[in-house]
C-alpha cells in the first residue's frame, strides 16, 4: 500500500506540485490548512507532509516554523526549491477594467502587489487559504484570481505572463516525516531552532560555536516566543552532514550552550 503524504490543497496548489517532486508515488491527500496537514502527520493519518518552510519575496513562511517546532516527533528529511510563476486567472470573456474582487492566499496577493495596483487598483483584494481555492471563488466575469502557471481548467482564461513583481521568484518547500533523525543518512544541510538566555552576548556565544568548527549558516530566523514578551526563538539552518561526529560534537555544544535546542531537519 502506498504511503500517504499531507500537503495544503485543494489541488492544483503549488503544494501539491512540490509533494508530486518529494513524495513519489505516495498518495497525495490535500488539507483545508496547515495545521491541518501537520495534525494528520501527528495522528498518524498521514506518513508525510510536504511545507512551504521559506519564499524569496516574503521570506520565511512563520506558521509552518512555529508548527514544526511544535509537533513533536517529526523531521524534515528533504527539501524542494519550486519556481513560483502566478498568472491571472478569469473567466473567459472576463474585462480587467471590470473586475471587482481578486482572490489568492495572502502570499500570492503580496508577491503581486505592482501588478494589481497598475492594472487592477478598483479590485478588492480577498485572501483565501490557498491559491488553487481561489479560482474556486471565481463566481462571474467579476472575479479573478492569482494561481500557478500549472492551472489548467476549461472554461477559464490563464494570463500568458507571469505576474509576480519578482520574476524570479522561488518557494522552498520542506518533506516532514515522523521520526528522528539517522546519524548513519548523510544530508548537506540541518535545521534546527535555538533559544539563547536573555542577556548580553547570549546570542554571540551560540554563533561563535560554529565558528569555531567552521561551519557556514545558511540562514537565521528569529520568532518571538509566546508568553515571553522579549524573547525569542532562532531557527538556523547550516551547512552539514548529520552523519559526520564532528557536526554532532558542534551541535552538542551549541545544546551546552543554549536554553534549548530542537533539530527540526537534516536534508
Amino acid at each position: 500500500m502506498s504511503k500517504k503524504v499531507g500537503y495544503l490543497g485543494p489541488k492544483g496548489t503549488y503544494s501539491e506540485y512540490a509533494a508530486s517532486a518529494l513524495a513519489g508515488d505516495a498518495c497525495l491527500v490535500p488539507y483545508a490548512n496547515f495545521a491541518e496537514v501537520f495534525g494528520s502527520l501527528a495522528r498518524g493519518e498521514t506518513d508525510g507532509a510536504v511545507i512551504p518552510i521559506e519564499n524569496t519575496v516574503n521570506g520565511a513562511v512563520t506558521q509552518n516554523l512555529d508548527l514544526l517546532q511544535q509537533t513533536d516527533g517529526v523531521i524534515a528529511v528533504s527539501s524542494y526549491v519550486k519556481k513560483i510563476d502566478h498568472r491571472l486567472i478569469t473567466l473567459k470573456g472576463a474585462e480587467l477594467s471590470k473586475i471587482k474582487r481578486v482572490f489568492s492566499h495572502p502570499q500570492a496577493l503580496g508577491q503581486c502587489s505592482a501588478y494589481l495596483a497598475e492594472y487592477l487598483p478598483q479590485a478588492k483584494q480577498i485572501a483565501v487559504s490557498s491559491t488553487a481555492y481561489s479560482v474556486e471563488k471565481i463566481a462571474s466575469v467579476e472575479d479573478a484570481a492569482i494561481a500557478g502557471a500549472h492551472f489548467c481548467r476549461n472554461g477559464y482564461t490563464i494570463s500568458d505572463h507571469n505576474i509576480s513583481d519578482e520574476q524570479n521568484n522561488c518557494t522552498t518547500f520542506l518533506f516532514v516525516e515522523s521520526g528522528k533523525p539517522d546519524e548513519c543518512r548523510h544530508c548537506e544541510r540541518i535545521f534546527l531552532s535555538v533559544t539563547c538566555r536573555h542577556e548580553v552576548g547570549g546570542l554571540l556565544r551560540l554563533l561563535e560555536v560554529l565558528n569555531k568548527h567552521a561551519i557556514n549558516m545558511t540562514k537565521i530566523e528569529s520568532r518571538p516566543i509566546k508568553d515571553r514578551p522579549g524573547e525569542f526563538r532562532f531557527f538556523i539552518e547550516i551547512e552539514g552532514d548529520y552523519a559526520s561526529a564532528e557536526i554532532r560534537r558542534a551541535i552538542d555544544e551549541l545544546k551546552d550552550r543554549a536554553s534549548s535546542l530542537k533539530l527540526l531537519g537534516c536534508y
